[in-house]
């Protein structure tokens, strides 16, 4: 994705507008199961195919929110939501962060953003983009959520 005249000097003028939105990207089981074994989450909801088949609610597992969450880095990046001629770009927090739907293990995933808010700060721009991350086929978003990105000047 490429926004006409986007860049460093520019973006101010993007606030309010839509950014983009990213490919799908499927959230298959053996991503799930990568999760849990970084994080050390192996909750059966999560990594136990059988048993949440029986006694899960969506009768199969689900994503951790938490993947969910980790992925926004990647849909910004790979979308173009950072202008493309800056330095270096780095997460800088997040803020209001709501988990709205579970996404189901085969299920496929997109975020949606739109920048909010851009505050210079030494040595760089401090971005807040809205974050939705939609499931295909579903009404409601698996996540919104507000993320702030520090821009490090122009190379």
């Amino acid at each position: 994705m490429t926004l006409e005249g986007y860049s460093y000097q520019t973006i101010p003028q993007f606030i309010g507008r839509e950014l983009g939105i990213s490919d799908w990207l499927a959230m298959d089981q053996a991503r799930i199961n990568a999760f849990a074994d970084c994080t050390e989450d192996h909750q059966w909801i999560h990594v136990d195919q059988e048993q949440a088949k029986q006694n899960s609610p969506w009768q199969t597992t689900i994503a951790h929110g938490y993947l969910t969450l980790s992925l926004l880095s990647f849909f910004q990046f790979s979308m173009g939501a950072i202008p493309p001629d800056v330095a270096s770009a780095v997460n800088y927090g997040l803020d209001k962060v709501r988990f709205i739907s579970p996404v189901k293990s085969g299920k496929r995933i997109r975020n949606r953003v739109v920048l909010l808010s851009v505050e210079d700060k030494v040595g760089g721009r401090l971005l807040k983009t809205q974050n939705t991350v939609e499931i295909e086929g579903e009404t409601k978003p698996a996540m919104v959520a507000e993320a702030l990105f520090l821009l490090m000047g122009n190379p």
